[in-house]
Parts: structure tokens; C-alpha cells; sequence
């Protein structure tokens, strides 16, 4: 009895897995578009606008599907999390991001992207009790040392201020991801990503909104799909995929299926912004996604869940 009990705790784990990591490619696929989407976007308008004021109109869809599906205020604890969850996602890294694709080609940040997964399993490992194995701190120490290389590589010897800011970028979301995730679990994923836009909207509705309407006005038709990708998808839509997959699969394995972005980015950086793809972006790449493979059967382990959080 207790073998057939744990027989199938396991085959239900491995379902949960299998279904977390395809709930996230969606997610990457969604997000593999924003870097290009907001080099479009920024044709027209700046870079304070494009990041942050796509979670103006995120919130607003957000707060719609709220009030329709009458959810309950979250609890103190909640707001908490849901707090640095916007910090993250809905500061942080789109407005880094944004400034950062003002001054680089959108295929050199999907390379230094590529360090999401590396730091969301360390926020993992802090905030939410998983445990990497060696291995796979290994591959992606490995996918780590890849793309800083080639970072100072394109930057001629030095890392540029734009590389700062997409690292800045990466540090904010792999948090905003982690605590994400990991209140995914109680709170549902699209439940985390709406409130999270929610309570940003206060802050920056007054210094962001005046300004975005004012460029919007003058802005060309690609700027328009350009930052109504970001606000839909990017900002708001792709984290329904995301937090689900995070929540049933484990925020640092599904969190992996981020090393595959850096080539859909940098595919479509090539078909819509017509960048030229150089041997050092894919053989970064390449080396990124190989070292993660080899690291991709490593055992992940759960210490005690929400052990920070819950402090």
C-alpha cells in the first residue's frame, strides 16, 4: 500500500513537472518578444513611458478581470509578497529593460537575459527553500561565465552601462519570480500578477501618465503594437502562464526553460528589427542552453517551504 501511495506521489509530481515546464515555455514565448517589442516601441516613445507605462495599462486590464471575478482583498501577509512582486516585475525590470534597449541591440540583451534562470534559482533558494543540486549550479555557473564573456566581448574589454542595467534588470524580475512563484501556490498565478499591477498603479499613474499620453499622441503605428505588446502580453497576459507553471513544476526547474529565450529573442530581433545575429550572440547562446542541458535531470530539493517569507 505504501508503495502504490508513493508510486503515485510520484507520477503525480512528475505530471505536475511536465505541465509546470509547458505552462512556462508559454510563458517564455510570450516573453521572448518584449526586448524587440520594446525596441519598437521606443521609436516613438521614451524609455520611462515604454517601462513603466505599460503597467499602467496592465493594471487596468487587471483590475478589470478582478472586480468581473469579485476576488477577495489578499491578507496582510500577501501584500507583503504581492509587494515585492511588483517591485520586481512591474518596476524593476521593465523599466531597466527599457532604458537598457535605448542604447544596445535587442539580441545583445537577450543574451545577458539569459542569467534569469541562474538568478531566479537563487532567489529560489532564498525565498522559497529549493535546493539545486551541485550539478546544477554547475551548468549554470558555466551559462553564467558564457555570457558575461561575451558580454565584455561586445562591449570591447568593459561592461557597458546599459549591461548594468540589464543586470539590474535580471536581479528584479528573478526576485519578482521567486516570491511569485512561490505565492502562486496559495493565491493562483494570475491572481499575483494582477494585484501586483494594482498596487503599482497609484505610484505611477501621476508621473507616468501625463507624459505617455502626451507621446502617444505623435507616436507611429509600430510604436503602437510595439508598446500594446508589452502592456498585454509581456506585462500582463504571459505571467498568467508563467506563475502557473512556476507554482506546479518548482520556480528553479521551470525556471530553466528560460535559456531558451536568448534564441527566440534573438530570432526575432533578426525578423523585426532586421539586427544582424553575430557568431558571438549564438555561440553564447549555444553554450547557455548546452551547460543548462547537461544540468537539466539535476535533483531540485524542497527545504522547508517559504521558510523567509514566512517569517
Amino acid at each position: 500500500m505504501a508503495v502504490s501511495e508513493a508510486s503515485l506521489e510520484e507520477k503525480s509530481s512528475l505530471a505536475n513537472e511536465r505541465a509546470g515546464l509547458l505552462y512556462g515555455l508559454l510563458g517564455v514565448f510570450s516573453f521572448s518578444l518584449t526586448l524587440p517589442a520594446t525596441k519598437v516601441a521606443l521609436f516613438s516613445l521614451s524609455p520611462l513611458s515604454v517601462g513603466l507605462g505599460r503597467a499602467l495599462v496592465a493594471a487596468m486590464l487587471a483590475a478589470l478581470v478582478l472586480w468581473i471575478k469579485r476576488v477577495p482583498f489578499p491578507n496582510k501577509q500577501q501584500i507583503g509578497q504581492i509587494l515585492i512582486v511588483s517591485l520586481g516585475v512591474v518596476l524593476g525590470f521593465p523599466f531597466f529593460s527599457a532604458w537598457a534597449m535605448e542604447r544596445v541591440p535587442a539580441s545583445h540583451g537577450a543574451v545577458l537575459i539569459a542569467l534569469l534562470p541562474l538568478a531566479t534559482a537563487g532567489a529560489a533558494a532564498f525565498y522559497s527553500g529549493e535546493r539545486p543540486s551541485r550539478m546544477y549550479w554547475i551548468s549554470s555557473c558555466i551559462a553564467c561565465l558564457a555570457i558575461v564573456g561575451y558580454a565584455f566581448q561586445s562591449g570591447l574589454g568593459a561592461l557597458q552601462w546599459a549591461d548594468l542595467a540589464l543586470f539590474a534588470a535580471v536581479l528584479s524580475a528573478a526576485v519578482g519570480y521567486a516570491v511569485g512563484g512561490e505565492l502562486s501556490r496559495t493565491l493562483g498565478g494570475w491572481q499575483v500578477i494582477s494585484w501586483s499591477l494594482v498596487f503599482a498603479f497609484p505610484v505611477l499613474v501621476f508621473p507616468v501618465g501625463g507624459p505617455l499620453l502626451q507621446e502617444l499622441q505623435t507616436a507611429s503605428w509600430p510604436a503602437w503594437l510595439g508598446f500594446g505588446y508589452v502592456s498585454v502580453i509581456s506585462q500582463f497576459l504571459g505571467f498568467f502562464a508563467w506563475y502557473h507553471g512556476l507554482a506546479i513544476g518548482g520556480v528553479a526547474r521551470v525556471g530553466q526553460t528560460q535559456y531558451l529565450q536568448p534564441f527566440l529573442t534573438i530570432l526575432a530581433s533578426w525578423l523585426l528589427l532586421a539586427e544582424t545575429i553575430t557568431l558571438g550572440a549564438v555561440a553564447a547562446a549555444a553554450i547557455v542552453v548546452l551547460a543548462v542541458a547537461k544540468g537539466r535531470n539535476a535533483a531540485i530539493s524542497q527545504a522547508r517551504s517559504s521558510r523567509r517569507l514566512s517569517r
